[in-house]
């Protein structure tokens, strides 16, 4: 006997027409794409509403745009014509300071003297004058001819002798004749600290100084002499004496050529004349 369930459900649904099965399909899949474009939906406006809440608690969101201010209109005034009297300028601790001119050069840094390019030439006043000697010389200016300087004394030398003219960049030289005396000067000026170099070499030329023949001397005979370095240095080449004085002040160097019995108290009276004249073309005096 049919069971009772089954019975009464044939009996609900003998008389119902079925859609065929597409149809059927067709609203099943109808029916999906409405849920998914509903929970499309649904989630971007929770997105929005997310987004919207972050944007109004950010503290650092814009402000809303200002109105344009208005602007009353202003007359120019024609602009004042510069002075040329300097004009005081506040520094850094408030205190009024002096404006610089037009044409007035810049200090150098660090508040010390303008800087400027130091001459290269080496003014006729550096060397020794007339005055500076006893009376009875003449000056002779102009290139001195002759082979009379520590150089070619160095000449006498088996070694190799260290340079004198180190950094030279430029040169002037004077002679003072007498009846009796011939003296030579030579001033030459050497950048940057070649001066002291040309210093440090004339020791070295003298105390290396391997003679050719035995007998032959060159020597120091007196330091400390004048300006910033003095030294006497004397030879004796074949029986034959010779002098000479090497002067530095600052970046100048003068070597002399001096009479070949000079002595040392003799030297450094001449040396103390030289270097006065050697301010002249020296700033470090």
């Amino acid at each position: 006997m049919p069971d009772p369930i089954f019975s009464d459900l044939y009996q609900d649904t003998e008389d119902l027409i079925w859609a065929p099965t597409e149809q059927v399909r067709r609203r099943g899949r109808q029916r999906t794409r409405r849920t998914q474009l509903a929970a499309g939906l649904a989630a971007a406006v929770a997105v929005a509403v997310v987004a919207t809440g972050v944007v109004l608690a950010r503290p650092d969101a814009a402000p809303p745009p200002v109105p344009p201010a208005t602007v009353d209109p202003i007359t120019p005034t024609p602009a004042p014509t510069p002075s040329t009297t300097p004009s005081a300028e506040p520094s850094a601790s408030g205190a009024p300071t002096p404006s610089r001119t037009a044409g007035e050069p810049a200090a150098s840094i660090g508040g010390g003297p303008t800087s400027r390019t130091p001459s290269r030439t080496i003014p006729a006043a550096a060397t020794l004058q007339l005055a500076d000697l006893p009376t009875g010389f003449t000056m002779q200016t102009g290139k001195v001819d002759g082979d009379w300087s520590l150089e070619f004394m160095s000449s006498f030398c088996v070694n190799e002798s260290p340079t004198l003219s180190d950094g030279e960049v430029a040169t002037r030289s004077v002679a003072f004749n007498s009846p009796t005396d011939w003296i030579v000067q030579r001033v030459t000026r050497h950048s940057g600290t070649s001066a002291t170099t040309v210093m440090k070499n004339l020791r070295k030329l003298v105390t290396g100084c391997e003679m050719e023949q035995p007998g032959d001397s060159l020597s120091i005979m007196a330091e400390s002499l004048g300006g910033d370095d003095g030294v006497l240095v004397g030879s004796d080449v074949g029986g034959r004496p010779g002098r000479w004085l090497l002067v530095r002040q600052g970046d100048l160097v003068a070597q002399l050529r001096l009479d070949s019995q000079t002595t040392p108290t003799e030297a450094r009276r001449t040396a103390r004349s030289v270097a006065n004249r050697l301010c002249a073309g020296t700033d470090t005096c």
